[in-house]
């Protein structure tokens, strides 16, 4: 056997496996009968309820991502306009910083609310939620990125008469692409969930609009149905993610592969 087929099984094949013996002990727990459908249904019920609501899931879940990519670009482009802006001037990190952190530690289910009696049951509220989550590990580890270049590439940059711009443009923003691709990785799942936690409080359409009215339902079966694809939804947003980073940083792959086999 081959190393790279190797390699496959054991980041595909082995979580593969662990995935289905978990649904076959699921479904024999339901198959059982010891509990109701309405408090656990069986996959094969889940699979059911998907197959018959799948029209009316995809329409809602075609708001929740245009939220999500509409708050995600957003938070970016505000995440790496203050990373550039604290990096530059170091009194306003000292300033901005401890604020933004304090900010983080209020919880996304009391600011959602907020945000819908403030700027009502549309998308505005949905996309500002969004932001306000996705514009802080891009910011910080954007900062970190600035923060740890080589102080010996700055300082022969300077000797060669480079100008502040081309310091960060040679040295920090290069420097910086990795912690923003790990950053983008966790904020690529944060809105999507946030979205959902939006629509769930406050709105008309999305899937957390859907949830909250099969959870009024007791309709569980379509509940789990939709919690299964949002977490469809995030792990091909996550896998996009690392994809788009092994295409804009391909020496990064041989580097790990180098260091996970140095003979």
């Amino acid at each position: 056997m081959s190393a790279k087929l190797r390699s496959t099984i054991s980041k595909i094949g082995y979580p593969l496996l662990t995935l289905l013996l978990l649904l076959l002990a699921w479904q024999l727990v339901c198959s059982l009968g010891n509990v109701p459908k309405y408090m656990l249904p069986s996959p094969a019920d889940v699979v059911a309820a998907f197959q018959k609501d799948w029209r009316l899931m995809l329409g809602h879940a075609r708001v929740t991502l245009t939220e999500t990519f509409i708050g995600l670009f957003l938070g970016i482009a505000i995440g790496f306009l203050m990373a550039v802006v604290m990096d530059r001037f170091s009194i306003l990190r000292k300033m901005v910083y401890p604020l933004i952190v304090v900010s983080q530690t209020i919880p996304t289910v009391a600011i959602a609310p907020l945000l819908v009696i403030w700027m009502g049951y549309q998308m505005l509220p949905k996309i500002v939620l969004i932001v306000l989550v996705v514009f802080f590990p891009i910011t910080i580890s954007l900062l970190e990125g600035f923060s740890s270049v080589d102080r010996d590439t700055v300082n022969l940059m300077r000797s060669m008469g480079a100008n502040r711009m081309q310091i960060f443009r040679y040295v920090k923003l290069p420097n910086s692409i990795g912690h923003f691709f790990s950053s983008l990785k966790i904020s690529v799942s944060y809105a999507v969930v946030s979205a959902v936690v939006s629509e769930w409080i406050g709105g008309t359409q999305g899937l957390g609009c859907y949830m909250t009215r099969v959870r009024k339902s007791y309709a569980s079966d379509k509940m789990f149905a939709v919690i299964i694809l949002i977490s469809v939804i995030s792990l091909v947003l996550i896998w996009l993610t690392s994809l788009i980073h092994r295409l804009c940083m391909p020496w990064d792959r041989i580097n790990h592969k180098r260091h996970s086999h140095p003979y």
